[in-house]
This record gives structure tokens, C-alpha cells and sequence, in this order.
């Protein structure tokens, strides 16, 4: 029994090292395709060991030095105050719902669930953003869309109170005096840091990632995010490098780096959440277990 036990910690511990090398093999092979020659690409595709290294790729997105640090400065900017928000609204809507003495519990569920199955559509949402709340080429339209509560987000924070804060604990601040605001602000937020702590990080990656909004909703360069400013200049390398615009006569265009820039782009892209990302490891574990528990 202790030899078959030992031999299925070690099946175990390969199979998990393999489906982490499955996760982090593709992000290696982003990262060298972005610094190998563009040449060597469209001769012999993509490579592990390449042999012709080049920063082309890296110096063509540079050129927009100033636009990409403002990009990051309204990403950054949209990403914290959309994240905090999420976060408020999210944590208000699931603690009362998770209440078994709140009469309307039931019924703010039945909506919540609701909005997981169905919504309104592209055209209505673009016509209460563009027209009634007026939020097209400001920084709002690229906070407010993201603040209407993602519904599974909401049943998880509601799944972790149930679960993971006694009443009893709510019931010995009411007790003690303490009243709603008091108990939530005091007591039900720093218990629940585990699931904060997820959701934030639902929440970080979604606006971070974000470009529809602004694809829909902004038109005008000074508020582009990073999102959106990497597809443009994915784009223009694109149209540079076509046949339409240099017909095989402008040679600089030709060279244009078109697939080491992808490259490029989703690395510089990615990078930020990479680096976050250990900072909520422990809490979005605990927090992903506990909260799912039940629905």
C-alpha cells in the first residue's frame, strides 16, 4: 500500500508538471518568435532554437514611444478604478442575497441568474452608451460597460459568504450594536479577502484585456488603451506589408516585421498580468475553492 501510494504522488506530481509546461511552453514560444528575424519566420515558421535574432519588431511598436506610455497610463487608470468599483457594487449586491433573513433575496437572485442566461445586445447597449448617457470618446466608456456586475461573479462572492462567515458572527455584532453598514464595513470585507482577491483578478484581466469598448465606443487616438493602440498598430503594419498599398515596389514596406509584430504585441500585452499575478496566487485559490462550493 505505502509503494502504490508513493507511485501515485509521483504519477501525481508528473502529470501536473506536464500541464504546467502545456501552460507555460506557448508563452516561450511567443517571446522567441518576437525577437527572431521575420525572414527566418516565413522560411522556416516557428522555432524554439531560432538562429537569426531580431528587435525589429520591438523597435517598429517604440516608434509610438509616447502614445503606448499614455495607452498604459489609461489602461492602468481604467483597469484600478473599474477594478474598485467591480469590487463595491459586486460585494453590495452579493451580501444581501447571500442573507437568508433579507425578504427580497430570492428575488435579486432571480435577476442575477437571469442576466447569466440573456442580455440586451450590441445595439441597445450602444445606443444607452452612446446616445442617452452620452459616454462615447470619454474615459468613461471605457469604466462604465465593465460595472454592470458580471452575474457569476456576484453568485460566487454570494456562494463565499454563506459558506465561509457564520451567522453567528453577524449575529454578535448585531448584538453588540453594530449595524448593517458597521457589520459589512468591519467584519464581512476583511473575512473575505480570499474572494476580494478573485474577483479583483476576474475583474483586472477583464479590463486590462478590454478593446471592445473601445473599439465601439472610441474613435478618437487620445483615449485609446493599450488594447487598442497594439491593434492599430498591428493594423497599419498589416496594410503597410500589403499588396494594395505597395504593389512590390516600396521595399522598406515588404520588410515590415507583420508576424514577429503580433508577437511583439501580445507579449507587451501580457506582461502587466504576468507580473501581477503571483501578488493574488494564494488568495485566488482559496477564494476559487471556497466560493465554489455550491451555487
Amino acid at each position: 500500500m505505502k509503494n502504490e501510494g508513493k507511485s501515485l504522488q509521483w504519477f501525481g506530481h508528473i502529470l501536473m508538471i506536464l500541464l504546467s509546461l502545456a501552460c507555460v511552453v506557448p508563452f516561450i514560444l511567443l517571446f522567441l518568435s518576437s525577437i527572431t528575424d521575420e525572414n527566418e519566420i516565413i522560411r522556416n515558421g516557428y522555432s524554439f532554437l531560432p538562429t537569426q535574432f531580431s528587435m525589429l519588431a520591438y523597435r517598429y511598436i517604440l516608434e509610438e514611444g509616447a502614445d503606448i506610455f499614455r495607452a498604459y497610463g489609461i489602461t492602468v487608470l481604467i483597469t484600478v478604478i473599474g477594478t474598485t468599483a467591480s469590487l463595491v457594487f459586486t460585494s453590495l449586491l452579493a451580501y444581501p442575497i447571500s442573507r437568508r433573513d433579507y425578504p427580497l433575496r430570492n428575488v435579486l437572485a432571480f435577476v442575477v441568474f437571469f442576466t447569466l442566461l440573456f442580455n440586451g445586445g450590441l445595439v441597445p447597449s450602444y445606443l444607452i452608451y452612446s446616445q442617452m448617457l452620452d459616454i462615447k470618446n470619454t474615459i468613461w466608456a471605457l469604466i462604465i460597460p465593465g460595472l454592470l456586475m458580471n452575474g457569476f461573479n456576484v453568485m460566487l462572492m454570494r456562494t463565499y459568504f454563506q459558506t465561509s462567515i457564520p451567522m453567528a458572527v453577524i449575529e454578535s455584532a448585531n448584538i453588540d450594536g453594530a449595524g448593517e453598514v458597521r457589520t459589512f464595513g468591519s467584519i464581512i470585507l476583511p473575512l473575505s479577502m480570499p474572494i476580494l482577491a478573485t474577483v479583483g483578478l476576474f475583474q483586472t484581466i477583464t479590463y486590462w484585456n478590454d478593446w471592445m469598448n473601445g473599439m465601439i465606443y472610441i474613435t478618437d487616438p487620445r483615449y485609446y488603451s493599450i488594447q487598442n493602440l497594439l491593434n492599430r498598430i498591428l493594423q497599419d503594419a498589416q496594410y503597410l506589408a500589403s499588396s494594395e498599398f505597395n504593389s512590390g515596389s516600396n521595399t522598406a514596406a515588404q520588410s515590415l516585421p507583420s508576424s514577429t509584430v503580433k508577437m511583439a504585441i501580445a507579449v507587451i500585452g501580457i506582461i502587466p498580468i504576468l507580473i501581477t499575478y503571483p501578488f493574488f496566487q494564494k488568495y485566488f485559490v482559496k477564494g476559487i475553492t471556497i466560493g465554489a462550493v455550491k451555487g
